[in-house]
């Protein structure tokens, strides 16, 4: 790591900055793609092209290409985060806010937690940690209960249901970057996991019959941008923002932008997409913040924040 003297403060700040607010703010221009474009298909094409040119770039730095059993590897990662996660992120943004959305993704935390105690038993189950759970599961309560007598509209049920099977997916995946054989570049391994991603995701938006009524013609400006966006500025620039942080700053850090992200969303979302910004929103937001922070600083949640940090969202 680069001692902090010799690198410029604003740099630091520009790149926290970017992972900060441009991921934040991915989430609200996913729900604009998607009100014209089919959901797998937008998400196809982002991961295809910020793969192709994140592996087109490091190959042309001199990196070598992924071996064949890491392929494989790849190969399995792509369909857990690009297809079950990010494919099912796009879907349920059809149904549910973009803010709340990024606020159920957040729990990605809590099933890492989860896992790591139930199914590898590498972490063991502690007071604090069972309360951050509780916390978390109360939050994801209060967005979907249709019971609780909460100011504000209760999220769609399918599409909170999506989100938390994203949620699990990723965490599954997080496990699995520990066990598999992986490229020793991280961006050779992002930018491979993205394009492979991107090619399966395209294999399941014709599989839906995506292309049966989608027309590119009727497509507005405004939808082709936040494409234009999320691939440049939402995988090409805060995946080189992510990477320059890794190497200049610690994990814990660089991983606090797993309960920035959702906050910055929310804001979006309301100021921008006019979204709604009522008490169940925000005791949710809150409760699911809490219970983020709590388990990515207590003792066990160190190797889960860490693990999180492997690949970002």
């Amino acid at each position: 790591m680069e001692a902090a003297s010799h690198r410029p403060t604003w740099k630091t700040l520009l790149a926290f900055a970017i992972i900060y607010f441009v991921w934040g703010s991915t989430f609200l221009a996913i729900r604009v793609g998607v009100r014209e474009v089919p959901p797998f298909l937008l998400a196809a094409m982002r991961f295809l092209i910020a793969g192709a040119v994140l592996c087109g770039w490091t190959i042309a730095r001199g990196e070598r290409s992924p071996n064949g059993r890491q392929w494989a590897s790849l190969a399995l990662l792509a369909v857990l985060i690009f297809v079950l996660d990010y494919g099912l992120l796009f879907w349920a943004e059809q149904r549910v806010p973009s803010g709340v959305a990024a606020v159920m993704m957040a729990t990605i935390p809590a099933f890492m937690a989860v896992s790591e105690i139930v199914f590898l038993r590498t972490q063991r189950l502690t007071l604090r940690l069972a309360l951050a759970l509780l916390i978390g599961i109360g939050g994801v309560l209060v967005l979907a209960s249709r019971s609780l007598n909460v100011d504000g509209t209760p999220i769609d049920r399918v599409g909170a249901v999506a989100l938390i099977f994203a949620s699990m997916s990723w965490s599954v995946a997080s496990a699995l970057m520990r066990k598999l054989p992986l490229p020793a570049s991280k961006t050779m391994s992002s930018g491979a996991q993205m394009f492979a991603g991107g090619m399966f995701l395209g294999l399941t938006s014709v599989g839906l019959g995506e292309f049966r009524n989608f027309h590119p013609s009727n497509v507005s400006r405004g939808a082709w941008l936040s494409l234009l966006y999320l691939i440049v500025a939402g995988s090409i620039m805060g995946f080189t923002a992510y990477v320059w942080l890794l190497h200049h700053e610690s994990p814990t850090k660089v991983g606090t932008y797993a309960y920035v992200n959702p906050v910055v969303a929310v804001l979006v979302g309301y100021f921008l997409g006019g979204e709604a910004l009522n008490l169940r929103t925000i005791l949710g937001s809150l409760f699911v913040l809490i219970s983020v922070v709590v388990i990515t600083t207590t003792r066990a949640g160190q190797a889960i924040a860490g693990a999180f940090v492997e690949d970002p969202g």
